[in-house]
């Protein structure tokens, strides 16, 4: 309360003002429950199975709990569970620095490199000094159980539609794997251009080729593949292995078997077009402007290579004669004039790629030319 220029202390609350005299800049407020120093729990651990071994990786954090830097090397200790019992502890005292990644390798048991595939589970714990940690890390799954067998005797052949792949189905002895398939690794072994001389090619040139690319097959079981995604001219080397693939929650785990020898095949392309279909011929009388003809018409073909068509003619039982010009016919039409009123003629075309390759005659198409 004033009264002119002045503060009587006495008209305020006692509490109030008491308030008012202990407080003031630089009076420490309440004091913090110390911390605990509990580092904040591993959110990134990772797992991989090869063989035998599990590699597990994961990053260390920079902070506790309570949002404190964490100073000095930390224990990290592994525990790994199998179905309902208690997660076993596989390594501790291992000693990493805040913010570092970490790493381990559990190298499997007999017992957990046999039998059917089935999921094993990994933890990180990061204890402080006293033994006591902010909880377990995020789970990492992988596959225990006995890896599928090598993928045997795989070969490639060269076909028109690509590269076909075979390898031997597994022995009757062969336990079967949940969901077995096939992963197949093709790595491109000719050199590409650089991209000076990509782009001086313009921008009709294909786009490079992925040097290495994986295909999935859905079963190993027929031991038959088709890679259709190649280039004639290129080389390839190609590599098989057995994949055991099940469903555990709402993710699919898969245990690899050990990659096959590689195979490597040239992509020569030594095979003609495809046989063009659908011939049609249709005879026009002759006109005031122009002569009698027959037109002929097809489906055209869709080959990358195709330089175009030739059309083959025969009367009664003559050999077939090339009536079309040397240089092929870019469209799937021509015209023939050169007939005679009243006879009978039967049509062929073939299909010729820029290699000069050509394909086998059509099915027939007969006609008569009109008579005057």
């Amino acid at each position: 309360m004033r009264t002119g220029n002045k503060l009587h202390w006495a008209a305020l609350p006692g509490t109030l003002a008491i308030g008012l005299l202990l407080t003031g800049c630089g009076t420490p407020g309440a004091p913090m429950p110390p911390s605990l120093n509990l580092p904040d729990p591993v959110a990134n651990l990772s797992a991989s199975r090869a063989g035998n071994q599990v590699s597990l990786t994961w990053t260390m954090p920079r902070r506790n709990t309570d949002k404190l830097l964490l100073k000095g090397n930390l224990p990290a200790r592994v525990c790994r569970k199998e179905g309902e019992a208690a997660c076993a502890p596989v390594a501790a005292n291992l000693l990493f620095a805040p913010g570092t990644a970490g790493a381990f390798t559990d190298t499997l048991s007999p017992a957990l490199t046999a039998g059917a595939p089935r999921p094993i589970t990994y933890f990180v714990e990061l204890p402080n000094r006293k033994g006591r940690s902010a909880g377990l890390s995020n789970a990492a799954v992988v596959l225990a159980g006995e890896a599928p067998a090598v993928v045997a005797s795989l070969a490639a052949e060269v076909r028109k539609e690509g590269v076909v792949l075979r390898w031997s189905p597994e022995t009757p002895t062969a336990k079967p794997s949940a969901d077995a398939a096939i992963r197949l690794f093709r790595k491109l072994l000719t050199p590409q251009p650089n991209a000076q001389s990509q782009s001086q090619q313009g921008i009709l040139a294909p786009p490079p080729e992925p040097v290495e690319r994986t295909l999935l097959v859905g079963s190993g079981a027929a031991g038959r593949a088709l890679d259709k995604e190649i280039r004639f001219g290129e080389t390839y080397e190609y590599r098989a292995q057995r994949v055991a693939r099940i469903a555990v929650g709402s993710q699919t785990l898969e245990l690899a078997g050990p990659l096959s020898a590689p195979v490597r095949v040239e992509a020569f392309d030594v095979f003609p077009p495809a046989v063009p279909s659908g011939l049609a011929a249709v005879a026009t009388a002759a006109t005031a402007g122009a002569e009698a003809a027959v037109d002929l018409s097809w489906q055209p073909n869709t080959e990358a290579d195709l330089a175009g068509y030739a059309v083959y003619r025969r009367e009664g039982s003559e050999s077939w004669q090339r009536i079309s010009p040397a240089q092929p016919l870019v469209g799937p039409a021509f015209h023939d004039v050169r007939i005679q009123p009243g006879h009978t003629y039967r049509y062929a075309v073939t299909a010729i790629d820029h290699g000069g390759r050509e394909s086998a005659r059509s099915a027939e198409a007969e006609e008569t030319a009109p008579s005057p």
